[in-house]
């Protein structure tokens, strides 16, 4: 596959990032010895202005345990019915946390404060009490939309008065951190834990971090222990999460731009359009004037040599990253003309 726009998960390491995960220091993480792990976790928590973070495997494990050290089994949380946690963690709610989902529709995974002010239980024995607000952004059902800041402010505002927690699966924060202008700890300052992600457009191999209070953390902890997060010599994948955030932030602007043009291109194409206007590094192609069916379209997109993920039966979404160049965006939108011109 000559380019790869299925997600910004499927980055590989560079060789300087290879070369800092090389000469890592190690220790056993488990003792709290890794000292590449502890500054990982040092200089993400002062990145979103946090007491304290963890280094994780994964966003799910950030974003589950962010809500398991929140919560008892019982209680119930607010949600966006699109949203990873809600639709993409198999089940971890339900199974880790032991919580109810009271979903909440709003638009390309955003709400507003009026959407949920009906949907905290009332103070009774017949209800599971709501104790948490979860957040996404960037969204990535709802295409790379970015939450704004006032609206969470206001939700925020409504989480204080109801004695709630708030998370934010942060996993694509820097890319509407970059795309605002608004540094991440202003977005992190509204909420109680926040999960972010190395592995996507930041590029690292692997892991996540959860940042916020002591007490969330300290429990978190506990949590990461037993669901086997419990890591060792884990210096060597934190090295890569400390290259990544000290080199390949600001660089995410390059991604928007470049899904900016694709998106450009692909709505000068008579049968396509966008589904929805390219926020950040995603791009929400709709199919139904074009009459081919998604499965075919990335079936002749992957012929061309571009990988593609289709989202249903009459959509596709390309994801822009750090291993896709100004060239490669070219060939993207000559294998597009190609597959629909």
């Amino acid at each position: 596959m000559k380019v790869d726009l299925r997600s910004d998960t499927v980055t590989k390491p560079s060789l300087a990032m290879r070369a800092a995960i090389a000469k890592a220091e190690v220790g056993d993480d488990v003792f709290g010895e890794d000292p590449t792990a502890q500054e990982l976790q040092r200089r993400v928590a002062d990145l979103l202005g946090k007491e304290a973070a963890l280094f994780v495997p994964s966003g799910t494990m950030a974003n589950q345990l962010g809500v398991r050290a929140q919560t008892h089994h019982g209680d119930e949380i607010i949600i966006a019915r699109t949203s990873h946690q809600y639709n993409y963690e198999s089940g971890g709610l339900a199974a880790i946390s032991g919580v109810q989902v009271n979903v909440v529709d709003g638009e390309r995974g955003r709400f507003r404060r009026e959407d949920i002010e009906s949907k905290v239980r009332p103070d009774d024995q017949h209800f599971g009490p709501t104790s948490l607000i979860c957040i996404e952004n960037t969204t990535n059902v709802g295409g790379g939309a970015i939450f704004d800041l006032d609206e969470i402010k206001r939700i925020r505002e409504f989480a204080c008065t109801n004695s709630l927690g708030m998370h934010l699966d942060g996993a694509r924060l820097f890319n509407a951190c970059v795309e605002t202008n608004i540094p991440a700890r202003e977005y992190a300052a509204q909420f109680d834990s926040v999960s972010v992600c190395l592995s996507k457009g930041l590029g690292a191999p692997v892991g996540s971090v959860l940042a916020g209070t002591a007490e969330v953390i300290r429990t978190a902890h506990r949590f990461r222990k037993m669901l086997g997060g419990g890591m060792r010599q884990v210096g060597i994948l934190a090295a890569a999460g400390l290259y990544a955030i000290e080199h390949n932030i600001d660089r995410l602007k390059e991604d928007h731009q470049r899904a900016k043009r694709l998106g450009d291109a692909v709505t000068s194409i008579g049968s396509l359009k966008l589904k929805w206007p390219v926020d950040t590094n995603f791009v929400m192609i709709e199919l139904s004037d074009s009459g081919m069916p998604a499965v075919e379209a990335v079936s002749r997109l992957k012929a061309e040599g571009v990988g593609i993920m289709n989202l249903d039966s009459t959509s596709l979404r390309a994801v822009t990253h750090l291993d896709i160049d100004d060239e490669g965006i070219n060939y993207a939108i000559d294998a597009f003309r190609r597959v629909f011109g």
